[in-house]
């Protein structure tokens, strides 16, 4: 079964080009991770004017990046990232998840 699963997550203000460099230097093994947990599309866009971020996912499966959140590489990643974002005391990203109210196939 393939899902498209959408959540919205939040920058802090001035950290778009450390973000952005972050992820254009994802890890390889979280890149493999991911792909070997059903993640086939992932996709994050950013509203400047909020700086919040959308995140799209299309996942083969019942899961998605959010159902690893007991992976020590995904952990890692988290405390890497939770100085340019909005967190949770566990260092995860604050995510609210999206529900779909459209699609055009």
């Amino acid at each position: 079964m393939e899902q498209r699963l959408a959540f919205k997550m939040k920058l802090n203000k001035g950290q778009k080009e450390a973000y952005t460099k972050r992820h254009n230097e994802l890890w390889p093994e979280l890149r493999q991770l991911l792909k070997d947990n059903g993640v086939s599309e992932y996709s994050i866009f950013l509203d400047e004017e909020t700086s919040t971020l959308f995140a799209f996912q299309k996942v083969s499966g019942k899961g998605g990046s959010q159902d690893l959140a007991s992976n020590e590489i995904v952990k890692k990643w988290w405390d890497f990232m939770a100085d340019i974002m909005e967190v949770n005391p566990d260092n995860s990203p604050v995510s609210i998840p999206l529900e779909e109210v459209f699609f055009m196939p």
